[in-house]
């Protein structure tokens, strides 16, 4: 992504601020072991230019890393369990219609198994705490879809995203000679509360209040706040949440 000039495919665009051009690449699908850093090279290497960002999933990233549970094989506890029949009953009959969830969300809400919840659940307290345990899904940035079987992928701490973000614009410039700026970024959403952004999950971008879990979630999909993926860590050092936020939209 880059600033615009005229002629270009335009995302992102608002009146008064910089237009952001977007290209999208496309790799093979990233198993653990893969080699991401060459499929980033093989992928943009003929069109990345200094001073252009690069917007990369987190899950991708984590899939490659070996980063990923395989639900079948945990032992729920009590609690758990408890938080398997909270998203069934509560979510689907009371928060749900609350948080303005699309019917066909709140019936799959309704209907949500127990059992596999419950081991899903285990993950979420184990790895993310009970605030963000509480919502409905995707808890913290775990994220079964696009994982075979019961696999989930398993969040980046926002240290060791920024880590990898800055290894990867090291690694561009060493083998391609040019500066960028990479983003890393999850679907899961921040939201706009005045002049704060909150988010469910941790994120090491500064300016994003993070990891407020079912709070922010409540918050945002119950007041209909404005909202956008979640930069999760960035290359560059400071860089403003306003831009993070355009994007990771624009991507």
């Amino acid at each position: 992504m880059r600033e615009g000039r005229p002629g270009g495919k335009v995302e992102g665009l608002r009146k008064g601020k910089p237009r952001i051009l977007v290209r999208a690449f496309r790799t093979r699908y990233w198993r653990p072991g893969t080699d991401f850093i060459a499929e980033i090279i093989k992928a943009i290497g003929k069109h990345a230019r200094d001073g252009d960002f690069l917007a990369i999933s987190e899950k991708a990233i984590c899939t490659s890393l070996g980063r990923i549970v395989d639900e079948a094989r945990i032992k729920p506890s009590s609690l758990s369990k408890a938080l398997a029949l909270w998203v069934k009953w509560v979510w689907g009959y009371f928060l749900g219609p609350f948080c303005h969830l699309r019917p066909e969300t709140i019936a799959k809400l309704r209907s949500y198994p127990i059992k596999e919840g419950a081991a899903h659940k285990q993950v979420a307290l184990r790895l993310t705490g009970l605030l963000t345990a509480l919502t409905w899904g995707s808890e913290g940035g775990i994220d079964g879809s696009n994982l075979p079987f019961s696999y989930v992928s398993i969040p980046l701490e926002p240290r060791e995203a920024t880590r990898i973000a800055r290894w990867i614009a090291k690694q561009v410039r060493s083998k391609l000679g040019i500066h960028i700026t990479v983003l890393i970024v999850d679907s899961d959403r921040t939201y706009r509360l005045g002049p704060l952004y909150i988010s469910p999950r941790l994120t090491a971008i500064r300016g994003i209040i993070g990891g407020l879990g079912i709070i922010a979630y409540l918050l945002g999909n119950a007041l209909g706040l404005k909202s956008y993926p979640t930069p999760v860590a960035s290359s560059r050092p400071g860089i403003a949440p306003e831009l993070a936020l355009r994007l990771a939209s624009a991507a």
